[in-house]
């Protein structure tokens, strides 16, 4: 996974977006305590802003040495550098002992997880019996009828460059294994629907599409997605007859969230 976002690392810390104070507020009024939380696949940390300001501890971390060079420092989070398959014991070395994380969190890269370990690794460190884990997806942008009308043939024709992962994505994770019990109140694990926002520029919408991994792909089979032709036509979309203005562009977001079984 880490080779699929090292070369747009830099596209990919200024133009993915981050989450939204309601979502994180569900997220921890689930969780009892607040010592230690664990953010897994953090990429270039959209969602460590919040979380440090929540936990008295949270450490990061990613494959990709690069993404995590463009990652926001604060005093109380620690960044770690892991393989992509990882032992129990680099485990309790490196990240975390077991039953000592009160939140384990997965923005946006769960799908790119050996599932089976993974959650091997989340049962252990997790505290008992009251720790979460809470792992979403955003789905495609929305903007206005006019642009999305062509990004949505856009997008359709990039997904031979897509990892089949990306499916998982697609259906709002509601197909991805989920081996936990629904939190107190609800009744089942999710996908929870949220949504969140920032303002781009045609630029930024386009530097966002660059981040994509299966930008990269194509550009390393020799194909650009935003050839030309494409590129103005987001132009026309987007601008119209005026002049360009930034413009609220909408993720949606898909949470899955449980916690251990008794």
């Amino acid at each position: 996974m880490a080779d699929l976002f090292h070369k747009q690392a830099k596209d990919y810390a200024e133009t993915r977006p981050t989450y939204p104070q309601e979502f994180f507020n569900f997220i921890v009024s689930k969780v009892p305590s607040s010592d230690l939380a664990w953010d897994v696949g953090t990429g270039s940390g959209q969602a460590v802003a919040t979380l440090s300001a929540i936990y008295k501890n949270v450490v990061a971390t990613d494959t990709s040495q690069k993404q995590l060079d463009y990652a926001p420092k604060f005093p109380n989070v620690r960044y770690v550098c892991t393989p992509a398959v990882i032992s129990a014991a680099a485990i309790e070395r490196d990240v975390a002992a077991p039953m000592t994380v009160d939140l384990v969190t997965v923005a946006q890269a769960l799908h790119w997880f050996d599932l089976p370990n993974f959650y091997q690794h989340v049962k252990t460190v997790l505290k008992k019996p009251h720790g979460v884990i809470a792992a979403w997806c955003y789905t495609t942008p929305q903007v206005n009828d006019v642009v999305d009308s062509v990004f949505l043939p856009f997008y359709t024709d990039s997904r031979p460059y897509w990892d089949v992962a990306r499916k998982l994505v697609d259906d709002k994770y509601r197909n991805v294994d989920f081996p936990f019990e629904p939190v107190d109140g609800e009744v089942d694990t999710g996908p929870f629907e949220f949504k969140t926002q920032r303002l781009m520029s045609l630029d930024d919408y386009f530097t966002y599409i660059r981040s994509w991994s299966a930008y990269g792909t194509a550009k390393d089979q020799g194909v650009d997605l935003l050839n030309e032709e494409v590129s103005q036509a987001f132009k026309q979309a987007w601008i119209g007859d005026g002049e360009e203005q930034k413009k609220l562009v909408v993720f949606p977001l898909h949470l899955r969230i449980g916690k251990l079984g008794n």
